[in-house]
């Protein structure tokens, strides 16, 4: 069997073709370069490819998707380099079975089996059935070292690594396809249909959820409005190192987020929103508001960037598309708090509010907040600790604010997802959707 190996710049999902073929050479200077190119397997008459590969090096990852012959993804790989230049990490699959040939691309009722694989061996299999019984079933894989890594081949000399999806017993014989089209010129960006690196979770209009009058969406809830953030109090943070994390998990190793800060007194407020619902058991219309995010304010200059903070095990070279890192809680509650004195600060935390001792010096509970529920303080530090409540167990990521100098200006914990921003009531963006969208397109 003869295959085709053709090159291009990027893969256009849509049109299910490629963006800018290139020659062989070209893609080889790309690939020397850490610039993403993608490689496209084809068998002579077949309309859809056999398989589709995306180089990136600059972002530690090789992407391999498979299409049967409907033209249908059947299969899809994402490999990472970690540590090792001579092997990939088999991070994450997904395999679609699809149980008819006029069953659509991703339907519902497709079974599925997704695999995420780490380095320290650890993994976790899902195989999503569906039809009668349906529900999922989530195992441990047990993998050979050979089949959670492989060996990274050379530029060219990379195998069809899908020949036992089509069933091939034999390897193929690869061969260089001409280019249809002569490469553009121009760096111009990928049309947004092109296929690309996989990206954690962005920040969304964190700024605009501090300013009155912006319109948002969280999905759910059409539309709300963006009202005056509520200031709950200061924090001490003396040591210079805020940290994030859930106060309701052991906490023998520590916080779980920190962030360094210059040392001083900062205030905390909370961002709100303001909207209309129907409540069913008044049978009304009424009008609430509620907190979106929690704040540390380290400065009144907007932030010109955001970043998602990261634990110390956390690495950024692992992360599937949208993933997000932060802290957990099983209780429903985050802190903020001075990371110097984070264990006095926890067990007075504890003392008073699981325990619930009377009269405990340095530890006090709060009212007038929507959200904030305790403070402690240690004496011997200046350090404090003042904990808020979560919308629900799970996750939390903690957004980290920059000025252009990189300095820090602020520390945010979204509470309800990342919101969207809407336009004003004429149909034009506000200028703070302007400026999110340049941020972060």
């Amino acid at each position: 069997m003869v295959v085709e190996v053709g090159y291009a710049q990027a893969w256009d999902l849509e049109a299910c073709a490629p963006w800018r073929p290139m020659s062989a050479e070209e893609a080889r200077q790309r690939d020397a370069a850490g610039l993403p190119y993608v490689v496209v397997y084809r068998e002579p008459g077949r309309e859809a490819p056999l398989e589709v590969r995306l180089v990136s090096w600059r972002d530690c990852y090789v992407g391999l998707w498979v299409y049967d012959a409907q033209g249908r993804r059947t299969y899809d790989l994402d490999l990472r380099l970690l540590d090792d230049p001579s092997r990939l990490l088999r991070r994450y699959s997904v395999g679609w079975y699809y149980t008819d040939p006029e069953m659509a691309e991703f339907d519902q009722a497709c079974p599925r089996i997704t695999v995420e694989l780490f380095p320290d061996g650890k993994g976790r299999r899902t195989e999503e059935r569906q039809g009668q019984g349906g529900g999922s079933c989530v195992t441990s894989p047990v993998l050979r070292d050979d089949e959670r890594w492989m060996d990274r081949p050379a530029f060219g000399e990379w195998p069809l690594l899908s020949a036992q999806f089509h069933g091939l017993t034999e390897p193929p014989a690869l061969e260089t396809a001409e280019v249809a089209l002569a490469a553009q010129p121009g760096d111009a960006d990928a049309p947004a249909a092109c296929w690309r690196p996989p990206r954690p979770a962005q920040p969304g209009p964190i700024n605009e959820l501090f300013r009155p009058g912006v319109r948002v969406t969280d999905g759910y809830h059409p539309e709300m409005t963006v009202v005056e953030p509520h200031r709950v109090g200061t924090l001490r943070v003396p040591s210079g190192l805020l940290a994030v994390s859930g106060p309701d998990l052991g906490h023998g190793d520590g916080p779980r987020i920190t962030v360094p800060v210059p040392p001083g007194e900062y205030v905390l407020d909370e961002a709100r929103v303001r909207f209309g619902y129907h409540c069913e058991w008044r049978d009304a219309e009424v009008t609430t508001t509620e907190p979106t995010a929690v704040r540390l304010l380290v400065s009144e200059t907007p932030a010109a960037t955001w970043e998602m903070a990261l634990g110390p095990d956390d690495d950024p070279r692992l992360f599937v598309e949208q993933q997000t890192t932060g802290f957990d809680t099983d209780g429903a509650t985050g802190c903020f708090a001075d990371a110097a004195a984070w264990n006095p600060l926890i067990t007075l935390f504890e003392r008073g509010l699981i325990r619930g001792e009377s009269d405990l010096d340095g530890y006090e509970d709060l009212d007038g907040g929507s959200m904030f529920m305790q403070r402690t303080w240690d004496e011997a530090s200046g350090g404090e600790l003042m904990s808020f409540a979560t919308t629900g167990d799970g996750t939390y990521p903690v957004w980290v604010g920059r000025s252009e100098a990189g300095e820090v200006i602020g520390v945010v914990v979204l509470l309800e997802g990342i919101p969207e921003l809407l336009p004003e009531r004429d149909g034009t963006p506000t200028d703070a959707a302007v400026r999110a969208g340049s941020r972060l397109g």
